[in-house]
């Protein structure tokens, strides 16, 4: 899962972002509003870390931008903003979650998974299709209930492809999903991962649509 911070507290976001990471997302951070609309312009992200008091622009204005293009990519809104008023506009304004500062980064990576199963059409943590199942707070796989070990980026993959089986992912949308800005990307990593996915959890668990992207099939 790939999540961008916008946030102009250096101190913060080196925080999150860490936090984030060892968790297993892909994390990206801008620290000024004109930097955060150009990267959510040029670039899906899975969820949004918004903070309002931001350099150059609003985060309020960005929210409402990001909402008036249809865009529902789920955001939380981090912010020291924490009166009632201001709450009510940043949830009117199309935030999913509000968190006041300061936080427990231990509760923010709490509600960012709560609100990607949300926003994913599920209610419990583990996912679970075809004999195998994904945790993302554990970071634990079973296939047919026996254990299976997967690298970070192989569990990147399983875990992007877990959120809706039967939808199709682009190699592109996945290299979005697993990479960071500054990761070095392969010409052919995610047919790697594929493929080490295919020999540990079986060769049909993954589907290839030539030309268009790779799903797990509704029907294992």
């Amino acid at each position: 899962m790939h999540a961008l911070l916008i946030e102009d507290d250096q101190m913060i976001a080196e925080g999150v972002v860490t936090a984030l990471r060892q968790e297993g997302f892909a994390a990206d951070w801008v620290s000024d509003g004109v930097a955060a609309t150009e990267a959510l312009r040029g670039r899906h992200f899975d969820v949004v870390l918004l903070d309002l008091g931001l350099p150059k622009r609003d985060g309020l204005d960005i929210l409402r931008e990001l909402r008036g293009r249809k865009d529902a990519t789920p955001v939380i809104v981090v912010t020291a903003r924490d009166e009632v008023r201001e709450r009510v506009a940043g949830l009117n304004a199309g935030a999913d979650d509000y968190l006041v500062k300061p936080f427990d980064l231990d509760e923010l990576i709490a509600r960012t998974r709560s609100l990607l199963r949300r926003s994913a059409g599920r209610s419990v943590p583990v996912m679970e299709h075809g004999g195998v199942r994904l945790d993302p707070v554990t970071r634990a796989v079973w296939n047919r209930d026996l254990p299976v070990v997967l690298s970070a980026k192989e569990f990147a993959v399983l875990e992007a492809l877990l959120q809706k089986p039967g939808a199709v992912l682009s190699r592109q949308r996945l290299e979005d999903r697993i990479y960071g800005w500054d990761d070095q990307i392969g010409s052919n990593a995610v047919e790697v991962y594929i493929h080490a996915l295919r020999r540990k959890l079986g060769s049909g668990f993954i589907r290839t649509l030539r030309g268009v992207g790779y799903c797990i099939p509704l029907e294992p």
